[in-house]
């Protein structure tokens, strides 16, 4: 489970990744099941807005996974991804086996190490305790509305540069 900002751009970066079988954007880690969309955009729920993704390791491994997550969004923000603010779209890996979370942890802290950011990845780390798929209009929102204003703005560039970082990587 990834969350980086707004689930219609962490989806759109990766539905395109070899090897990614499925991807559902919902919410993790908040006090209450089944929330709304406006329940978590509200901020009350501790809800992030984030996806569900389902791969296989075959193709594409978890680090290579991350380092796409990594270069797509803010990791060093706390609580916002531009101009989208709030717990909600904060940086978040829930992890739901031990391997994930050391695999997670060993490159946050080769990041860190490499002073990549320039500042301090504020990136949560911690088990998932629980993900509520969102409503179906959330489901695929960039592939059904490409031209979306918010789309052209804050998902197209991040889905420009996965194509050009992670090429090898695209089917």
């Amino acid at each position: 489970m990834l969350a980086g900002g707004c689930f219609w751009c962490t989806e759109a970066v990766f539905e395109p990744v070899r090897g990614v079988l499925e991807v559902e954007s919902g919410y993790a880690n908040g006090h209450w099941p089944q929330p709304t969309y406006e329940q978590v955009c509200s901020g009350r729920s501790g809800h992030a807005e984030a996806v569900r993704l389902v791969f296989d390791p075959a193709q594409v491994g978890l680090r290579t996974l991350l380092e796409i997550f990594f270069a797509t969004h803010d990791p060093t923000t706390l609580n916002r991804q531009g101009a989208d603010v709030g717990s909600q779209y904060r940086s978040a890996i829930y992890s739901t086996e031990p391997e994930q979370e050391r695999v997670a942890r060993q490159l946050i802290d080769e990041l860190q190490a490499a002073d990549a950011f320039g500042v301090p990845i504020v990136t949560e780390l911690a088990p998932l305790q629980r993900f509520d798929a969102a409503e179906a209009e959330h489901q695929r929102f960039f592939a059904r509305h490409p031209h979306n204003g918010y789309c052209l703005a804050v998902a197209a560039p991040k889905l420009r540069h996965v194509r050009q970082q992670f090429a090898q990587w695209l089917r």
